[in-house]
């Protein structure tokens, strides 16, 4: 409570006893003269001078605890009322990119202006609150709607889906779901069947050597700026081999873009790390080995390390991610690791302790996505459950 506002609180009282001492003092009653001069009867208030300090005390000590700290302790409003008042609102968290403060943000223990009227009454003054666009049209109806779907979905196809349903369900047209998928438009599917859905419209790319963003669109006839804007790069030149990009809102060219498999012998690759397979070949060519997060990943093959994000973000749904260029444009992508050892450029020998296995981005527990580009991926002929140790 600030200095002044105590000073009219004082104010107030004072005025108060005073003017009661003055209503005491003319209730007074005629008497009786006694030796030349009037003495007065004074007549008594039956309830007292001290009845009404206190219930001065009690009333104003009252509305200064209910303006003031009371408002800080109690709960704030319920998620369907609107605050106008400025006094009790911290704007700086409105101003911060929340549609919505938090109660416990919102409030601080701070009074609103009192204002005195004729010296006996006492009442709050807050003013206006001033709302950003953002948080008024959000109570007004005009919500920000949800961030569109960034991530690759795996969807096993379900009793009764057609290729229709299933592209009306996700967003998308029907035609991104045969390109993606390899279908054709007199394909059936079959319960249980592993469909790869884009985020959006559009068509899928890996990139091979000699690739350039402004190729690729005109390729499939996409702007060069929405492809770079969706998959998150840098600009023209973040792109490497191996890379699959999504094309929003390309179509498929009369002659697809060559992908060569090269023959690898067994040799060629080591497990990236030790665990279980958890889940069969998927999106895009990789395979999901598990176990306790901090199991080493190791480096599958020599190479360079090509790209290694690890901001702990969900990047895409990849999270902590790792790709490394082998001889020969075959590249291997390591997803969803807890710690990288390893950055762009690095030169890499098989076996090279690369990161930790981790459970960041999509992923419902801690394995690796282990995805090879440009080959067989290793893993592909080991069912669910398979244990992978090295000898």
């Amino acid at each position: 409570m600030t200095g002044a506002l105590a000073g009219d609180i004082i104010t107030v009282i004072l005025k108060w006893l005073i003017l009661d001492n003055k209503l005491s003092t003319l209730s007074t009653l005629p008497g009786k003269k006694l030796n030349g001069g009037w003495r007065g009867k004074r007549g008594r208030n039956p309830l007292g001078g001290g009845f009404y300090f206190g219930l001065a005390s009690f009333v104003l000590f009252g509305l200064l605890f209910f303006s003031s700290s009371g408002l800080a302790q109690l709960s704030g409003p319920q998620s369907n009322d609107v605050v106008f008042l400025n006094s009790f609102a911290n704007t700086s968290e409105i101003d911060n990119g929340d549609l919505f403060f938090s109660q416990s943000r919102a409030y601080a223990p701070e009074t609103p202006d009192l204002k005195i009227i004729e010296d006996a009454f006492v009442y709050g003054v807050s003013t206006p609150q001033v709302f950003n666009t953002q948080t008024l049209g959000s109570i007004m109806g005009g919500a920000e709607q949800p961030q569109e779907r960034k991530e690759i979905v795996n969807y096993a196809v379900q009793q009764g889906d057609t290729i229709a349903t299933v592209a009306q369900t996700f967003g998308v047209s029907v035609n991104t779901v045969l390109w993606v998928n390899n279908l054709s438009k007199t394909s059936t599917l079959k319960e249980g069947q592993n469909l790869v859905i884009l985020p959006v419209s559009g068509a899928l790319h890996v990139v091979k050597s000699g690739d350039t963003i402004s190729q690729i669109g005109s390729t499939y006839k996409s702007a060069s700026g929405e492809i770079i804007a969706f998959n998150g790069l840098g600009g023209e030149g973040d792109i490497f081999i191996g890379d699959v990009l999504i094309v929003p809102g390309g179509s498929m060219p009369v002659k697809l873009p060559s992908v060569t498999v090269a023959p690898l012998a067994d040799s060629f690759f080591i497990y990236p790390a030790e665990g279980h397979v958890s889940q069969r070949l998927h999106y895009y060519n990789g395979v999901d080995v598990a176990n306790k997060c901090g199991t080493p990943i190791y480096a599958a093959a020599a190479g360079t390390v090509q790209r290694a994000v690890g901001n702990g973000k969900w990047n895409a749904g990849k999270g902590n991610h790792i790709t490394i260029l082998h001889s020969g444009e075959i590249s291997t992508y390591y997803g969803h690791l807890m710690t990288l050892f390893v950055a762009p450029g690095e030169k890499v020998n098989v076996g090279d302790r690369i990161g930790l296995m981790g459970s960041t981005g999509q992923a419902t527990g801690c394995h690796v996505h282990f995805q090879v580009m440009g080959a067989k991926n290793p893993l592909s002929r080991f069912p669910v459950g398979t244990t992978l140790q090295y000898k």
